[in-house]
């Protein structure tokens, strides 16, 4: 599978992102995305109001799952958009509640929350099977969606995916910090994607998480996966893209590690591997049907 990255596809992506190609995509995916799509919102009886930008187009369609604290705006996320609209294929981008542009607040949000609003997005927002591109938290929620709406999944593709992280994280603590943590009841985790410096989770989040955990035993997706993981992530380790591809019970599942990747994935060659990955399996896709 790694030799996607090096192939040149079907649609001359390869002299797209050379410059020498007719279509305007460019894997930088920076500041960037000509004429881009309107923010819009999408209510919900008693929920918070979610925002999402869409491009109509072609199937199977394309859904964008951030990270954790991340939005719809990030490099991975733009860059998608300006691929697909180069190729004509519908995308889907939005922000969980509590996140970016979306009502709702962030501390208060769990899991089940955000496996919701995917769900909905899923469900009132696109047309047909959709291929799934989950970053980090949003790889976790990929999985959940994939078997939660299996015919509205096409394909899944995660990267530096997070299945059950906050948990296991949690658990692997020393028994006396944990129970440090516990009596404070919040778990304050050092990161440098925060202003702050840190995410701060409530106890109850993690109980909450570990109604939503995968990897405990097989996971009935059945569709082509495909995982990439930098093994420089100092948040979410690859392995656990190596568990997600023991459990899946697809046979059509790869594993593509980035030697130096780290964990957002965001630089010019990461992006260049996620569309190449992508495009391979619209083709294929396509081909089946």
């Amino acid at each position: 599978m790694a030799a996607v990255a090096l192939r040149s596809c079907r649609r001359g992506l390869s002299q797209i992102i050379n410059h020498g190609g007719t279509s305007t995509f460019s894997p930088n995916g920076l500041a960037g995305v000509r004429h881009k799509t309107t923010v819009q919102f999408a209510s919900r009886p008693d929920l918070p109001k979610l925002a999402y930008r869409r491009l109509k187009g072609k199937s199977p369609g394309v859904v964008f799952l951030p990270g954790y604290a991340s939005t719809m705006n990030g490099q991975k996320a733009e860059a998608l958009e300006e691929f697909c609209k180069s190729l004509g294929h519908s995308y889907l981008r939005f922000d969980y509640t509590g996140h970016g542009a979306s009502e709702g607040v962030l501390a208060e949000g769990t899991v089940g929350t955000w496996k919701k609003d995917v769900l909905f997005v899923l469900d009132e927002l696109t047309e047909g099977p959709q291929i799934m591109v989950g970053s980090s938290l949003g790889g976790w929620l990929m999985l959940l969606a994939g078997i939660a709406r299996p015919e509205k999944t096409a394909a899944l593709v995660g990267i530096s995916t997070a299945a059950d992280h906050f948990v296991n994280s949690f658990n692997s603590l020393p028994l006396e910090t944990r129970k440090e943590f516990e009596e404070k009841g919040e778990w304050s985790v050092p990161t440098k994607h925060s202003e702050e410096g840190a995410y701060k989770f409530s106890m109850d989040f993690i109980r909450e998480a570990e109604n939503h955990c995968v990897l405990q035993s097989p996971i009935p997706i059945m569709c082509p996966i495909r995982l990439i993981h930098g093994l420089k992530d100092e948040d979410v380790p690859w392995h656990i893209s190596m568990q997600v591809a023991e459990r899946v019970l697809s046979q059509d599942v790869d594993v593509i590690l980035r030697r130096h990747g780290q964990h957002r994935m965001a630089d010019k060659d990461d992006i260049k591997l996620m569309v190449y990955t992508i495009d391979d399996l619209i083709d294929k896709l396509t081909t089946l049907v």
